[in-house]
């Protein structure tokens, strides 16, 4: 099959986060198996763009910010031709839609050319009372009610994108983000920097203000443990400079900027411990990644993968408050053999549970049935 899929960002520092590193993840894993996969989205970054991700070839346009917003107005002109081109060769289109130009004018272009298409929403798609997002919808959502299914993580990004398209939307299908196992390249525990590792965006809702809280509870009883931050600032970073200067961390807690995928790797190898404080986060990539480098995983009972990582002891699931989290990061600290249970249940998990192989084989399963429903529109109709 020709797979195209279409994906707001790729940039160097992997601002667009989840569903840049999914859409990338599935597409390398289609090609392996023979398919002809592309990737089209636009490109922000200090380098050139790539001509591929991998093993998926990339056809890019610069990011250029049309309207407000971070995500929302990033737009190029002649995007428009390069995507109505890759879908006219393409069986089947796949849309990594969040509210944003690049995912209207997709499902905009799809519908034009009469393609069935799929949609995935990675939790991006969900109710929402401002005017100008009402205003958006009224474009955005006939469109996406005209995919042939869209993808979604958990039952509540089903819900909310059920509240969103109402009943006239398309089959709500339950896939979950993928990635390939690997035990290669991560250090044993007792060979690691006693490290204790952020990886999000510098948003409130990824919460690296709690993280640096519970850095400073850590500190007074681990004085040799130290927290690197990473990631892009989306508002938060004053704050937790100013926490960490009220807190006296200088010497303890560090920023260090954003990352790209490769040194992200790289960073979750080293690590001791991956904290995720973030609240409400439907399917954190970076909770897998770090499971996937051997990498113990502290995080809140409100991730949407909380339930099976606890029911499978493949990571320490807590409220959220800071001393909780600072309760199970001196524990993971103080006790090799708890390291070493997680790392080994966390590899179970990523393989048996998150796999790209077994969520290949579930988009295989979608793409025929699309491909079948096209050739029999075709027949028909000839």
């Amino acid at each position: 099959m020709r797979l195209l899929h279409v994906v707001t960002l790729l940039s160097d520092d992997g601002a667009y986060g989840g569903p840049t590193s999914v859409a990338t993840g599935q597409l390398q894993e289609c090609a392996a198996r023979g398919h002809q996969v592309e990737l089209v989205s636009l490109w922000r970054g200090s380098s050139p763009a790539p001509a591929r991700v991998g093993s998926v070839p990339v056809r890019t346009r610069p990011a250029r910010s049309l309207l407000p917003g971070r995500f929302t107005g990033l737009m190029h002109p002649l995007l428009v031709g390069d995507l109505w081109r890759s879908m006219g060769r393409a069986d089947v289109v796949h849309i990594h839609a969040g509210r944003d130009l690049v995912s209207l004018t997709a499902l905009g272009l799809a519908v034009l050319a009469r393609k069935r298409f799929l949609t995935q929403t990675h939790g991006m798609v969900e109710p929402r009372r401002r005017a100008a997002v009402r205003l958006f919808d009224r474009v955005y959502v006939p469109l996406l009610r005209r995919s042939r299914g869209c993808l979604v993580l958990t039952e509540r990004e089903r819900r909310a994108v059920a509240e969103v398209v109402g009943p006239d939307g398309p089959p709500l299908l339950r896939l979950p983000n993928g990635v390939r196992p690997s035990r290669a390249g991560s250090a044993p525990h007792r060979q690691r920097e006693r490290e204790v590792l952020f990886l999000a965006r510098l948003h409130p809702r990824k919460r690296p203000d709690a993280f640096v809280e519970m850095a400073a509870l850590v500190h007074r009883r681990v004085p040799d443990a130290r927290f690197t931050l990473y990631g892009a600032d989306e508002g938060s970073l004053a704050e937790v400079r100013r926490l960490i200067a009220a807190h006296g961390l200088e010497r303890a807690v560090s920023y260090r900027g954003a990352l790209g995928h490769a040194e992200a790797v790289s960073a979750y190898a080293k690590a001791a411990v991956y904290v995720l404080p973030s609240v409400d986060e439907p399917f954190p990539m970076t909770v897998i990644e770090a499971l996937c480098a051997g990498t113990p995983v502290v995080c809140t009972d409100t991730c949407g993968m909380a339930d099976e990582l606890a029911r499978r002891d493949a990571a320490v699931v807590t409220d959220g408050s800071p001393q909780a989290m600072a309760d199970a990061v001196c524990d993971l600290l103080a006790d090799d053999s708890r390291r070493d249970a997680l790392v080994d249940a966390g590899h179970r998990a990523v393989e048996e549970a998150f796999s790209i192989h077994a969520v290949a084989d579930r988009l295989e399963e979608i793409y025929r049935k699309l491909c079948r429903a096209t050739s029999a529109v075709r027949s028909n109709s000839a």
